[in-house]
């Protein structure tokens, strides 16, 4: 088992605490997230978080656009103690705090232009609502790192409340393609310039903020040592391949539909919340797993699934974590055409095409995974490294 942090036996802390432990720790960063610290699902933002932890930094791990909107829509951090946790400090591991802004409201898509621009003004103050025990944290805190969520909004004023600390806006998705409230949408457009570092992870976010003189190409990190390890074959037959599809969200059912009943001795195994499946022998799901769970299921797989449907902003995809996981595995992929790149080890299909939904499996299948480039992938240590420097914080030990 991978020995991560988790939020076992916790306590609530009080800000005078943090700050006797900054004084000892050195340097501060809080990043403002939409993901739970102790979620099952580990994002590029937990990996950054345990990477500077892991460093020497004073962590705050901060969950935010979560609110009584969230309760009634049913989020999936509701799974977790994210009610019992609001608005409190709670110690994961020494200097490693995780702090859940739980709100009244938040700004969020409430699927009717009517209802959105009767919100906006309310939705607009979202950064003027109580921030508890965090605000003396912020105050003192040297980094913030900014995920692309409504907690966007809260930008300008941890600004006037820290006017000295750096500023990186890590875009890890399209606001878009996640249908964001349009105040969100405005408030990235208003604030992204005055970040110290705009960072993104693919070359069609990287479009998105062109002419930005702070914007960098940043592909997501990964943690090598995890993958290099080694595990038990977690596939009890290995006689024809086993597809792996790791993932929640936009997943191209039509594919598995397919594929499924063009290969009866093909094996696909469907990781994640992913619910709706066609019921058939060659179908295995296994629902959401702990992140570390997955790793060996993707290093002994034969073929890698980006099989994603389509909305506006999906094209973002193309790098995603899962991809740069992929590859490191030396896995060929199979995505649909509208997540086309120069990768040559991806072979595609048009949603909803038998034939090219065949070609491209079989092509997956004779890939010569040898051939398959994996040295320019970086750890996120060394991810972090390069961040840290663009924004002249050079007290950072790269291993």
């Amino acid at each position: 088992m991978i020995n991560y942090p988790r939020l076992g036996n916790t306590s609530v802390i009080s800000p005078a605490k943090i700050e006797v432990n900054q004084a000892k720790a050195g340097k501060s960063v809080i990043l403002v997230t939409g993901h739970y610290w102790d979620s099952k699902r580990k994002a590029g933002f937990h990996w950054l978080a345990d990477t500077l932890w892991r460093q020497g930094w004073q962590v705050i791990f901060m969950t935010a656009a979560l609110s009584w909107l969230s309760v009634i829509r049913k989020d999936y951090r509701l799974e977790y103690p994210v009610l019992k946790e609001a608005n409190q400090l709670f110690e994961v591991d020494k200097n490693l705090w995780s702090y859940v802004w739980f709100t009244p409201w938040h700004p969020a898509n409430l699927r009717s232009n009517f209802l959105n621009n009767l919100g906006k003004s309310l939705f607009n103050n979202y950064a003027g609502l109580p921030l508890g025990m965090l605000e003396p944290m912020v105050r003192q805190a040297d980094l913030f790192i900014f995920e692309s969520t409504p907690a966007l909004l809260l930008f300008e004023r941890f600004k006037r409340l820290n006017s000295t600390a750096r500023y990186i806006y890590r875009v890890s998705d399209d606001l878009r393609m996640l249908r964001n409230h349009s105040v969100v949408i405005e408030t990235e457009q208003r604030v992204a310039s005055q970040f110290d570092l705009v960072s993104v992870p693919s070359q069609y976010i990287h479009n998105n903020f062109k002419g930005l003189p702070n914007l960098k190409l940043h592909y997501h990190g990964i943690r090598k040592d995890l993958y290099n390890r080694e595990y038990s074959n977690p596939y009890s037959s290995t006689d024809h391949p086993n597809v792996i599809f790791v993932g929640n969200s936009y997943f191209d059912y039509d594919f598995l539909d397919k594929a499924s009943q063009m290969f009866p001795n093909w094996h696909f195994h469907i990781i994640g919340p992913i619910s709706n499946l066609p019921k058939r022998n060659n179908i295995k799901v296994y629902g959401e797993m702990p992140f570390e769970a997955t790793v060996p299921y993707i290093k002994y797989a034969d073929i890698a699934l980006q099989t994603r449907s389509y909305t506006p902003g999906t094209e973002s995809l193309t790098d995603s974590l899962k991809v740069i996981q992929y590859t490191f595995c030396k896995l060929p992929i199979i995505a649909p055409d509208y997540l086309s790149s120069s990768k040559p080890h991806i072979f595609y299909y048009q949603p909803g095409d038998s034939e090219s939904i065949h070609k491209a499996l079989v092509q997956a299948k004779n890939c010569n995974t040898n051939q398959i480039k994996a040295d320019g992938i970086n750890s996120w240590d060394e991810l972090i490294f390069e961040m840290l420097k663009l924004v002249n914080i050079n007290s950072y030990k790269q291993n």
